[in-house]
């Protein structure tokens, strides 16, 4: 009996490292139920929604033993809230940045970075300020950014249990306000953890869970860094994804506030439609396997980074 009993205990150990090792669409899936859920009212900055989200990515982080970079996980900043033109200024609120950290094991390359973002804000109940969100309702925002926020958990996830192989540092941030102008990466980026001339590398996740029937991950900024274009075309075909690779285009997101620091980025998703910036971005229209490509993608994207010792720098690119 004592030796079914342990048989058993070393079969769950076993199940929850496993847990632990990969990317599953059943916690993808939890994750998006919870931020899109009505309670939490489409993620706007400022007040009671929005310390709630931040706690849970925060508690999330401590649930993986990814430890905070500072004494506390968050950044806390002011964020002016965007209106129509022509209405009166909103009131700055108080909102977060949610930074962990993976450290590298290197003794000379644990002090160089990749960072790893997506944003966790949404547009809450509409109203504006552009035409296409005007629609009074919750913006559940699934896709936009819920997909991005449990693609940063899960991957920071599977990154903490292959820890022992990287060389480089990983930081795992959780952007807020970029519906209001990208406020959350641009103050980290004015206001950074560590030097910015140690961040070797940011890979920005806006919109990654409605992969197409084509496998078509999208992204920008690949040939900011060495190699970029090439490395993120091949990775590609082993996952079964048809990667659309540009060396600039760097784009509208959070890595925008990185690329102008001068530092190399991807920004990636999957593609636009119709429900974007609108009550229809939904959970059940999520594509959940396809979305864990991408997240195994991405993953690989770091490791062949962050686990060597590729020659990284910045290229400028012609937008």
């Amino acid at each position: 009996m004592k030796l079914i009993i342990a048989i058993f205990l070393l079969g769950s150990w076993f199940n929850i490292c496993i847990g632990q090792e990969d990317v599953t669409t059943d916690e993808l899936k939890e994750h998006i139920t919870y931020l899109t859920s009505d309670k939490n009212s489409g993620r706007y900055p400022g007040g009671k929604v929005n310390k709630r989200i931040v706690n849970y990515i925060k508690n999330d982080f401590k649930k993986s033993n990814i430890p905070s970079y500072l004494k506390s996980y968050k950044q806390p900043f002011m964020a002016q809230l965007r209106v129509k033109k022509g209405l009166m200024p909103k009131k700055a609120v108080k909102t977060w940045n949610v930074i962990g950290v993976i450290e590298g094991n290197d003794p000379n390359l644990k002090n160089e970075f990749v960072v790893l973002g997506a944003h966790y804000d949404h547009l809450g109940l509409g109203g504006g300020p552009s035409t296409k969100s005007e629609r009074i309702g919750i913006h559940h925002g699934a896709d936009d950014n819920a997909s991005g926020t449990s693609a940063l958990l899960e991957i920071g996830e599977k990154l903490w249990a292959h820890k022992a192989e990287l060389k480089r540092s990983v930081l795992l941030v959780a952007f807020g306000a970029e519906e209001q102008g990208l406020l959350g990466s641009k103050y980290f980026a004015d206001n950074p953890v560590v030097p910015l001339s140690n961040i070797k590398l940011m890979i920005n996740m806006d919109m990654v869970g409605r992969l197409n029937e084509a496998k078509q991950v999208y992204m920008g900024g690949a040939g900011t860094f060495p190699g970029g274009v090439e490395l993120m075309k091949e990775l590609g075909p082993p996952l079964g994804l048809s990667p659309v690779v540009h060396a600039g285009s760097v784009g509208g997101s959070d890595h925008v506030s990185f690329y102008k620091k001068n530092i190399s980025v991807l920004g990636i998703h999957t593609g636009g439609h119709p429900q974007y910036h609108t009550p229809e971005d939904t959970l059940e229209l999520i594509n959940f396997e396809g979305q864990k490509q991408v997240c195994d993608y991405i993953f690989n994207a770091i490791m062949k980074v962050a686990s060597t010792i590729y020659d990284m720098k910045f290229i400028p690119q012609r937008e």
